[in-house]
């Protein structure tokens, strides 16, 4: 992973889930499909200020901007100044769900990858986690990537559950609806290569395998992401070990 890559999630994670996608549809038994899903939603920050990007805030007008438009009006009037309120962008939340089109359409296994919303308090991260449960609820498979550092814990179990020690920069959790009282867990330290991750299916399946990175890089390269000014500073930042062995690889790459 790329710590930096997180400055510009948006992009990187609509590839990631395309790309992923691509990579599974090829392995799926008849006759499964994987289908890149999409809802859109608007969060309004309410527990907490820290975001990824500012949800709303109070601007005045443009120089010249209203005053322009009123002056068209025949006969002239006047008009109270109103405070421009600008509004958040909508979001695209996407994900990945195998489907059994034999079955009605039935969803076998979801696949996430998290974004700081998910992960940040507020109405995405509750519709997250609601999500999150109607798939467990219903005995759907659940594959949650997380390859950013910002916000908290959100996976489908307890944070207590994991001792610190076993914890790392990025993760995957996986359940299986056939074992419900578990959860695979799959530990992604920065300075070792994404794993191969093995997506259950139904019962009477074998699993599947998921490259997280070669997806991961072809999403680096076809987003053209060498060309990424690695001055730039992360939120949150790296650990001073992680921030010195990352400018040392930098530095021999010829990228600062």
């Amino acid at each position: 992973m790329d710590p930096w890559l997180e400055l510009h999630w948006r992009d990187v994670h609509a590839r990631l889930i395309i790309y992923a996608a691509d990579q599974l549809q090829f392995q799926l038994p008849e006759p499964l499909v994987a289908r890149a899903e999409e809802d859109v939603s608007v969060d309004i920050q309410e527990e907490s200020p820290a975001s990824a990007r500012p949800d709303v805030y109070v601007a005045e007008d443009r120089p010249g901007g209203l005053e322009r438009s009123v002056a068209t009006l025949t006969p002239p009037a006047a008009v109270a100044t109103p405070l421009l309120v600008r509004l958040p962008e909508p979001e695209v939340q996407r994900r990945i769900e195998i489907i059994d089109p034999s079955s009605g359409g039935r969803v076998v296994t979801a696949i996430e990858v998290l974004s700081p919303s998910n992960k940040l308090p507020g109405r995405a991260r509750r519709a997250y986690t609601a999500k999150q449960r109607d798939y467990l609820s219903a005995g759907v498979n659940l594959l949650e990537i997380d390859l950013v550092r910002k916000g908290g814990w959100v996976f489908s179990m307890d944070e207590a559950l994991l001792p610190a020690r076993s914890r790392a920069a990025y993760m995957v959790c996986v359940f299986r609806a056939t074992n419900p009282g578990e959860r695979a867990l799959y530990r992604l330290p920065l300075r070792e290569p994404l794993p191969r991750i093995a997506v259950p299916l139904r019962p009477c399946d074998h699993d599947v395998v998921l490259d997280l990175q070669a997806v991961f890089n072809q999403a680096y390269e076809r987003g053209r992401y060498e060309r990424t000014d690695y001055r730039q500073q992360l939120d949150p930042p790296l650990s001073t070990e992680d921030a010195a062995w990352a400018r040392d690889l930098l530095r021999k790459a010829g990228r600062l």
